[in-house]
């Protein structure tokens, strides 16, 4: 039985690097930069008042081009997109493309926008205001979180976002959305290259799109990345992760694409500490750990997500592992 090791490699070098030959192709002069790697989705700032506070959003994605990460996305489940009001998703948007803006030439990473919606109607003018902000992408969680709508209704909800804006479209395939309406939607909307796939069991799923050769340029995995390692064995271009530990994602990313795969497990193993925090404690947990990096000013939420509560024990024991990983993080505090 080969060991874990071996698999890691053997695959990333045989499995995953054919693959992705075929499906990520070299981007010619004038072709979109392609999205691989880190792309961490936002939490939302609320003040102590609980309205969105778009300077300190701001304050996040410039924290996150620090970090070294190839993109940001926003507002997606983690960033408790619904409860968000239509002039709050304009607003934030607005605010993550300027700031983004002020990137250094040649670290600048991708802004992708969420553009879900309860209807078709409201997702498209997501999706066009995406564009006329100045976006890099856009993505879109299935109607209904993908549960109890018909594939018919999905292929016209995800053809109408795709046709009122030019930029990649991502899906994010959650619920009952299988890999086969995935590639059958992706051969019918031009537009439509890349999916962030937390549908079911992550890595058979990604097995599956490898082995079909999907008319995609990236499969994105979710759920934190607790397998993240064996996710971009099995062909996954990147992770959409927590954005508090970013740069430890990141390090993982660049050891792994160096083929460095001592290095690259030693560095998710720590990333792995706060993984398991982010999964405990939820978005709030995710919030806290921003404000002891010195990005948010509170981690006040809208929507409680978590298993766990973040009581003054939590806290603790988020501090703890803090303490312990801050000697790995390399963005400066914002």
């Amino acid at each position: 039985m080969r060991s874990r090791r071996e698999f890691v490699t053997s695959a990333a070098a045989v499995g995953s690097s054919l693959w992705l030959s075929k499906l990520l192709p070299a981007a010619t002069a004038g072709e979109e930069k392609r999205f691989e790697g880190i792309f961490p989705i936002m939490q939302t700032p609320f003040t102590d008042a609980g309205a969105l506070d778009t300077e300190t959003l701001g304050r996040e994605a410039q924290f996150l081009y620090r970090a070294g990460t190839q993109g940001m996305v926003w507002p997606q489940g983690a960033s408790e997109y619904t409860t968000l009001t239509p002039d709050e998703r304009f607003a934030g948007a607005e605010a993550i493309v300027r700031a983004n803006k002020a990137a250094p030439a040649g670290t600048k990473p991708s802004v992708v926008i969420g553009v879900q919606a309860p209807d078709i109607a409201t997702a498209v003018k997501y999706a066009r205001h995406a564009e006329k902000i100045g976006a890099d992408g856009i993505i879109a969680i299935p109607l209904n979180a993908g549960v109890g709508v018909d594939e018919g209704k999905q292929m016209e909800y995800y053809s109408a976002i795709g046709s009122a804006c030019s930029k990649p479209l991502a899906v994010q395939a959650i619920g009952d959305i299988s890999v086969d309406l995935v590639l059958r939607m992706a051969k019918q909307i031009p537009t439509l290259q890349y999916v962030k796939d937390e549908a079911g069991v992550t890595l058979p799923r990604l097995t599956e799109y490898r082995k079909r050769e999907p008319k995609l340029r990236g499969v994105f995995s979710g759920k934190n990345g607790p397998t993240f390692l064996d996710e971009l064995a099995r062909g996954a271009c990147g992770n959409m992760t927590s954005a508090g530990f970013a740069d430890l994602y990141v390090a993982t990313w660049e050891a792994w694409k160096a083929g460095k795969q001592d290095q690259a497990e030693d560095m998710f193993g720590k990333t792995l500490l706060l993984i398991m925090d982010a999964q405990t404690y939820g978005v709030a947990g995710q919030k806290y750990i921003l404000q002891l990096r010195g990005v948010f000013k509170n981690s006040k939420c809208r929507r409680v997500q978590g298993n766990v509560p973040l009581d003054d024990e939590a806290k603790k024991a988020i501090e703890r592992t803090m303490n312990y990983a801050k000697r790995w993080f390399h963005a400066l505090e914002a």
